[in-house]
């Protein structure tokens, strides 16, 4: 075998197979005989290992590679990803598209645990970042603050520092979006949303992780509460 590395992964049933070979795969990942860059073992390695036809192989690492899973070097091989992409999570997340309030409450659950941690992490570059998004956001024409918004919210999770949580943060700010498009701009408050962001950069800028949660907290629900009472009026 080409690769050093020992691989033994139990012989396969003839039902899904191609399934099974994807979660043999992974396997490899989870149970650490694989580190993430690494190259996976060839089609030929593969086959005689799974005990599989070449089709099964190529179409689970299609799958793996769709999914970001994989990568596919033209005459060096197939690698594990050496991080993770965004592809899985907007497959979940596209899965979900209708259900608007599990999309806002995912929203909240994570935003709330990563400004804890920018609290703690967050560099002076950081918040000059934060302070020229609340002057742009001072400066709009109309009630609507919500691409500013984004990007205010982006910045803070980038300044978690939490590589895992970067692959997650544009598809989650790009579903959220089509929550906030819900809120008429009548029911929108700019001076509201600024005094908002303008605690938590305050938090933020102390570096209490207390306080910061307390404050996105507040932002956040105010934002839940106007969704939710768009979808309430449209079921009724």
């Amino acid at each position: 075998m080409e690769n050093s590395k020992s691989v033994d992964i139990k012989s396969l049933s003839r039902k899904t197979l191609s399934n099974q070979v994807i979660d043999e795969i992974i396997g490899l990942l989870t149970s650490g005989k694989f580190r993430p860059g690494d190259r996976i073992p060839s089609e030929l390695e593969l086959m005689e290992i799974c005990d599989v036809s070449r089709p099964v192989i190529r179409e689970a690492m299609t799958s793996l590679e769709v999914l970001g899973i994989v990568n596919r070097k033209t005459r060096n091989g197939t690698f594990f990803a050496d991080r993770v992409g965004s592809k899985p999570f907007s497959m979940m997340l596209a899965l979900s598209s209708t259900d608007f309030v599990s999309i806002i409450e995912t929203r909240v659950a994570l935003e709330l645990g990563l400004i804890t941690l920018a609290a703690e992490k967050i560099t002076d570059e950081d918040l000059a970042r934060l302070r020229d998004l609340i002057d742009e956001m001072r400066g709009l024409p109309t009630e609507d603050s919500s691409e500013v918004d984004k990007e205010f919210h982006k910045a803070i999770a980038l300044a978690a520092k939490i590589p895992l949580f970067e692959a997650i943060i544009d598809p989650l700010q790009s579903f959220h979006q089509k929550v906030l498009e819900q809120i008429p701009l009548e029911d929108r408050n700019l001076a509201q949303t600024i005094e908002y962001h303008v605690d938590i950069y305050n938090a933020l800028e102390k570096r209490d992780p207390i306080e910061a949660y307390a404050a996105m907290y507040r932002h956040l629900d105010f934002v839940r509460k106007k969704a939710m009472k768009r979808f309430k009026a449209e079921e009724s």
